[in-house]
């Protein structure tokens, strides 16, 4: 009895060295105050969206890729397949709302700098080269992201195989690279606890209110790290 005892133990071992030694995931902090994107997103919606719903995905990530671990160290392999979907959800919507505090500003709005300062330079020139011109990439992008049925996000990706921008929408939190290969650059979360408070069921006016306050600034130093 002993010996089987022991036998379980250095068997599990292995895995309560995983579980011991993986860091869980956190809710980062946003690099400006939940008022500060005001008037375009109030702080209310700022504050239920980063610290309750972008929360919440952290904290069931966490939760399921635990699950995964005891799946997968007792060769569970229904329950790894069970648990994917729960990995998408919120592996996906911590990955989406982490790129888009970061893809907004209060300094932000305007369109990048045409030739001035690398690399929003590049920027420019991909989005005039694949889209015709900056006004034409904010319509078809708005037009993509309001179209999305029910939630999702509407997304400004690079594709690297050929070195282009491209437009695409994705549902529920789908993350981008994940579902299409596209490396994200600029997303728009239009799940309706981004904006409903604000903007009830008009949509559209909360995408154009967006464009306000897009920090190209974080988008062009994604493309330049996305294009190497």
């Amino acid at each position: 009895m002993v010996c089987v005892i022991l036998q379980c133990v250095a068997t599990l071992n292995p895995f309560l060295g995983i579980l011991a030694s993986r860091q869980k995931h956190a809710l980062p902090d946003l690099p400006y105050d939940y008022g500060a994107l005001e008037p375009h997103i109030s702080a209310e919606i700022m504050q239920l969206h980063h610290s309750k719903h972008h929360a919440a995905y952290v904290n069931n990530l966490n939760i399921t890729e635990e699950k995964y671990q005891e799946a997968l160290a007792k060769g569970d392999v229904t329950g790894q397949v069970a648990l994917q979907a729960a990995l998408r959800f919120n592996g996906g919507g911590h990955i989406n709302h982490t790129i888009f505090w970061t893809n907004l500003s209060p300094n932000g709005g305007g369109e990048p700098q045409e030739c001035l300062l690398k690399p929003w330079c590049d920027l420019m020139e991909a989005i005039k080269r694949d889209f015709g011109s900056f006004q034409k990439l904010k319509e078809k992008m708005s037009a993509a992201t309001v179209a999305v049925q029910g939630s999702g996000w509407g997304w400004l990706g690079f594709d690297k195989e050929n070195g282009r921008l491209r437009i695409a929408a994705c549902a529920n939190q789908d993350p981008l690279q994940g579902t299409t290969g596209l490396i994200p650059l600029l997303g728009i979360d239009v799940w309706e606890h981004a904006y409903y408070l604000q903007y009830k069921n008009v949509r559209p006016d909360y995408v154009k209110a967006i464009w306000n306050i897009v920090n190209w600034e974080n988008v062009s130093e994604r493309f330049k790290a996305a294009s190497k």
